[in-house]
């Protein structure tokens, strides 16, 4: 009898399995939409979003390393854009990126000399490229030709006064964009012109003052566009 129940045991036959239904697999239905899980970003020191109070410490900060010398015109309006636009902590923090920390000792060294006479006497004078312009700057054109850009130059100070004298010659200053300018003097026979981009003054930044003074000659003042800074949103 136990003999005849095993070889019954042994022939029998397994029922073949269905597939699994998109129920059974734990699918989504088309009564039943799939859900897609939410994930959510560590917060951290970065990611805090940057008060008006956070920004202007930032360009304070800034404008201390343009005065220092770290820092062109050019370069300090781009960094300062790009802070007053940051939203986050780590934004404002990236501006820092290749300057020194406040907390730790910086050797400085020796800074160039800086321009306080350009002259040109039936010549041509041109002052461009990383030069240092000093707080108080005289531009003489005798019956010659000067031209001052201030793109890349570095300053002494939060203020520089640059006084023109043109008698039959000519005098070209060129200033960054978003910078501080203001443009005095009186015009003796002469011309004097200021062809200044109508944009906001960036807040904290370094205040250019132009005293000029064209007899029979001209004095032009201007300012140079930055591709960079037309990216950030005015402040």
């Amino acid at each position: 009898m136990e003999q005849t129940c095993t070889m019954a045991e042994e022939n029998l036959v397994e029922p073949a399995r269905l597939p699994a239904t998109p129920q059974a697999r734990g699918a989504p239905t088309e009564f039943e939409p799939a859900h897609t899980p939410v994930v959510v970003p560590a917060a951290g020191p970065a990611a805090e979003r940057a008060s008006d109070s956070d920004r202007d410490r930032v360009v304070t900060a800034l404008r201390d390393h343009c005065v220092a010398g770290r820092l062109t015109l050019d370069e300090f309006s781009e960094r300062t854009g790009a802070a007053l636009a940051a939203r986050t902590q780590g934004e404002l923090h990236a501006v820092f990126v290749d300057l020194p920390s406040s907390s730790k000792p910086v050797v400085e060294l020796p800074r160039r000399r800086a321009r306080r006479r350009i002259i040109a006497v039936m010549g041509e004078s041109e002052s461009k490229g990383r030069w240092l312009l000093g707080d108080h700057t005289s531009v003489v054109a005798v019956m010659g030709h000067c031209h001052v850009d201030l793109s890349r130059a570095e300053i002494e100070g939060p203020e520089m006064v640059i006084t023109a004298f043109s008698v039959m010659g000519e005098i070209e200053i060129v200033v960054p964009e978003w910078i501080d300018v203001e443009v005095t003097g009186m015009s003796i026979m002469g011309r004097k012109s200021v062809a200044t981009r109508d944009v906001p003054v960036l807040r904290g930044s370094p205040r250019i003052l132009v005293r000029a003074f064209p007899i029979m000659g001209e004095v032009n003042v201007r300012s140079r566009p930055s591709a960079d800074r037309l990216a950030y949103p005015a402040p």
